[in-house]
């Protein structure tokens, strides 16, 4: 009989599949307590994990197709909702954003492949799934199944995002960024952006922030720069998002809360994604 003790094992793994394959919290974490009342009910099950990690796959595959559906009529850039955590010490889900892979950068780029793509590719190259349970899965021939990661792998290696930076490194480039700022010192600003930065905001039309992605330093620097002249600088709470430094900020008069987080690369700034959707921010604490 399979005990609660049981689950708790594989939860962590399985959530991290979820959030690999969805890019979604709230959808992560609905498939897998799906699956686990789907393990108590079944029988015979031998491989626990590999059993779960089946069962929460195809779960994921369903929510990608919708999810393609709704971004036909979505307001703005999408990105995915952001996984927080507080230490790689003591947080359940440090062991999930430890990955590359869940990066916010790498995530918009998983977010640009077809539903079966993304399955393939994240089953078989994360997460080591032998591609006859992944064409299982997708209800395709095995050699479909390789097809669908093979043409994903081409399309991430194109799209491929810089490493991520060491924490500490992140920690000066970011320090220094939000004094800039707060001081309204543009030419620190600008040289603490890469010449390629990019900033993309998610507020699905329900809030305010860059509907179109802003390129250059120059255009990113005006926009906050802007943002700060008619609303004033915001309190800002550090935070580790999917593993990398961002801030979570509480709503201030008509701004509403949000998380940001950025990209840094060779000591500069070379992305910064401001989630503002609040469907997406639900399980985000925003007390500073």
């Amino acid at each position: 009989m399979t005990t609660v003790d049981d689950f708790g094992l594989h939860r962590t793994h399985l959530i991290g599949v979820a959030y690999r394959l969805t890019g979604s919290v709230a959808d992560a974490e609905d498939a897998v307590q799906e699956a686990w009342l789907r393990l108590s009910a079944a029988e015979g099950v031998r491989d626990v994990r590999a059993w779960l990690t089946t069962v929460v796959s195809r779960i994921c595959l369903d929510r990608l197709r919708s999810a393609a559906v709704r971004r036909e009529t979505y307001v703005g850039s999408w990105l995915p909702e952001p996984l927080l955590t507080t230490s790689e010490d003591d947080d359940p889900l440090a062991s999930v954003v430890r990955s590359d892979g869940v990066r916010m950068a790498a995530l918009v780029v998983l977010d640009r492949l077809t539903p079966e793509q993304r399955v393939a590719f994240v089953l078989h190259d994360a997460f080591s799934l032998p591609f006859n349970e992944i064409a299982d899965i997708l209800h395709v021939s095995e050699g479909s199944a390789r097809q669908h990661a093979s043409r994903a792998r081409k399309a991430v290696a194109d799209a491929e995002p810089p490493p991520r930076a060491a924490l500490a490194e992140q920690q000066e480039v970011l320090e220094k960024f939000l004094q800039a700022m707060n001081s309204g010192d543009i030419d620190t600003v600008l040289g603490l952006l890469h010449p390629d930065a990019v900033m993309i905001g998610d507020a699905g039309g329900k809030t305010r922030t860059a509907v179109n992605t802003i390129t250059g330093a120059d255009k990113v620097a005006r926009f906050f720069f802007g943002l700060i002249r008619k609303y004033g600088y915001p309190q800002v709470r550090p935070v580790l998002v999917n593993g990398e430094l961002g801030v979570v900020i509480p709503a201030q008069g008509d701004v509403a809360a949000r998380v940001t987080t950025f990209t840094v690369h060779e000591g500069k700034v070379l992305a910064v994604y401001d989630m503002a959707n609040p469907d997406k921010l639900a399980h985000v604490d925003f007390l500073v």
